[in-house]
C-alpha cells in the first residue's frame, strides 16, 4: 500500500492511471459482448472470427506508424483524439444496437476503425507513461496499472456478461463508449515531461528505418520480441483455440476452461502486486525465465495432466507473464532514448501479435488433421524452445539498470524521494501552446 500511495501522489501519473484504468474495464467487458452478441445474432463462428480479424489486422498493419507519430507529436494529445475516436465508434455500434440491430458489414466497418485508433494510442500510452513519473518509479507505475488491467480481466467478462444477458448488448458498448470518455476528459491534466532532446523532424520512412535500427541494435530487443512472435503463434494461439475442446473431452465441461483462465487471471494479478516490491539484478533474465511457465501451462492439457496440476500451472504462468511484462516495460524506458521509445514499443506490438490471426486460423484445421493434443503440444513444446533462445543473448542475460539508476532504486526504498522536473507551470503552458513538448 506505501508502493501504490508513494506512487499515486504524482498528479500526471494519477489523472493517467485513472483514465486507463476505467477504459481498462470497458475493453474487457466490451470484448465479451461483441462475441456473446454476434454469436446470439449469427450463431457463426466465423462471422465472429470476421469480426475479430477486423480490429486485430489494422492494429497489425499501422502500429508502426502510430509508434513514428508518437516519437513526433505530444503522446496525450493522440491519446486524447483516439479515445474520442473510440468513443464515437462503440457509442455508434451501441445506437445502431439498440435501434434493432447491426449486420456484420457494420460491425466490420466500425472495429476496423477501431483497431486503427488503438494503432496510435497503444505506442503513444508506452511513451507516456515515464513521462508522468520519476525514473526509479517506473516499476512501480507499470505493476500497478498492470494489477488494475488484471483485475478489469477479472472482473470485466462477468459484468459484460451481465450487461448482455439483462439489458442487453447495446448497454456494453455505450459502457465502454463512456470509459473512453473518461479517459479523454482526464487526459487533459496530464502534463508529461521532456525526457531527452528530441531529434530533428525527419520523413517517416526515416522514422521508420531509425525505429528499427533502434531494435537491431540491441540484442536483448529483437530475440524478446523474435521469440514472442513465435510464441504466440505456437502456443496462445493453440490454447485459445484447442483448450475449450480439449477441456470438455478430458474434463467434462467447457467451463474447467473458463476456469483455468480464471485462474490465471488471478495468478497476473499477483504477479502485478508482486512485481511492485521484487526488484532482481538482472529482471529480463529472470522474468524470461520465469515465462517458461507459460508454455508449460499450455503442455499439460496436451498430456493429459489432472485439473488441478493444469490449474496450478495457469496460476505459475499468469503470475510470471506479469512479471516479465512489468520489468520489461522497465528494460524498454531505462535503456531505449526517449525520443525513440515510442516507435520500438510499436515494433514490440506488431511483433508480438503479427502471427496471432495467423494462429487463430490454422489451429483448427491442424487440430483436425492430427488431433488436438498433438497440435497444442508440439505447439507448446516449440514455444519452450523459442523462449529458451531468447535468453542466448549475452545482453539479454546481464542487462540491468545503470549504477545511477539502482542507486535512486536504493534510496526510494529507503524512503527517500527521488528527484522530479522541477517544471515552472508558464513553462509548461507555454510549452504546450507552442508545440515543444
Amino acid at each position: 500500500m506505501s508502493s501504490y500511495l508513494r506512487v499515486l501522489r504524482h498528479r500526471d501519473f494519477r489523472f493517467l492511471f485513472l483514465g486507463q484504468s476505467a477504459s481498462a474495464v470497458g475493453d474487457q467487458v466490451v470484448f465479451v459482448a461483441l462475441a456473446l452478441y454476434v454469436t446470439r445474432v449469427t450463431g457463426s463462428p466465423t462471422d465472429l472470427g470476421i469480426v475479430l480479424a477486423a480490429q486485430s489486422l489494422p492494429l497489425i498493419t499501422l502500429v508502426l506508424f502510430g509508434g513514428v507519430w508518437a516519437d513526433r507529436l505530444p503522446r496525450h494529445r493522440i491519446m486524447i483524439v483516439t479515445d474520442i475516436a473510440r468513443a464515437i465508434l462503440h457509442g455508434a455500434l451501441a445506437a445502431l444496437i439498440v435501434a434493432g440491430g447491426v449486420t456484420v458489414a457494420e460491425m466490420v466497418v466500425i472495429e476496423a476503425l477501431f483497431g486503427a485508433a488503438r494503432a496510435f494510442f497503444q505506442p503513444a500510452y508506452s511513451g507516456l507513461l515515464p513521462q508522468t513519473i520519476p525514473d526509479p518509479l517506473n516499476q512501480d507505475a507499470w505493476a500497478l496499472t498492470s494489477t488494475t488491467t488484471n483485475l478489469a480481466v477479472l472482473a470485466g467478462p462477468a459484468l459484460g456478461t451481465v450487461l448482455v444477458l439483462t439489458v442487453g448488448a447495446g448497454a456494453a458498448f455505450a459502457l465502454d463508449a463512456a470509459t473512453f470518455v473518461v479517459s479523454a476528459a482526464l487526459l487533459p491534466q496530464v502534463h508529461p515531461w521532456q525526457r531527452g532532446e528530441a531529434p530533428p523532424r525527419q520523413s517517416i520512412a526515416h522514422d521508420l528505418r531509425a525505429g528499427f535500427g533502434e531494435v537491431r541494435g540491441r540484442p536483448w530487443v529483437w530475440a524478446t520480441i523474435g521469440a514472442f512472435t513465435g510464441a504466440v503463434f505456437c502456443a496462445y494461439a493453440t490454447w485459445n483455440a484447442l483448450a475449450p475442446i480439449l477441456s470438455r473431452d478430458l474434463y467434462g465441461s467447457t467451463g474447467v476452461f473458463g476456469l483455468f483462465e480464471t485462474v490465471a487471471g488471478a495468478g497476473a494479478v499477483i504477479g502485478a502486486l508482486v512485481g511492485i516490491r521484487w526488484r532482481p539484478r538482472r529482471p529480463l533474465a529472470v522474468g524470461l525465465a520465469l515465462s517458461l511457465l507459460w508454455p508449460l501451462q499450455c503442455l499439460s492439457p496436451a498430456l493429459a495432466s489432472p485439473p488441478a496440476v493444469v490449474a496450478g500451472l495457469c496460476l505459475a504462468a499468469g503470475l510470471a507473464f506479469t512479471l516479465f511484462e512489468v520489468w520489461w516495460q522497465v528494460a524498454l524506458v531505462r535503456h531505449i532514448p526517449p525520443h525513440a521509445l515510442s516507435r520500438v514499443s510499436s515494433y514490440d506490438w506488431m511483433g508480438s501479435l503479427a502471427l496471432m490471426p495467423l494462429g487463430f486460423a490454422v489451429a483448427g484445421p491442424l487440430a483436425a488433421a492430427f488431433g488436438a493434443r498433438m497440435v497444442l503440444g508440439v505447439g507448446a513444446a516449440a514455444a519452450l524452445v523459442m523462449l529458451a533462445l531468447a535468453l542466448t543473448p549475452r545482453s539479454t542475460r546481464e542487462l540491468g539498470g545503470s549504477a545511477e539508476q539502482l542507486a535512486d532504486d536504493v534510496e526510494v526504498e529507503a524512503g527517500g524521494e527521488p528527484e522530479v522536473p522541477d517544471v515552472d507551470p508558464l513553462v509548461r503552458i507555454v510549452h504546450e501552446r507552442s508545440g515543444l513538448e
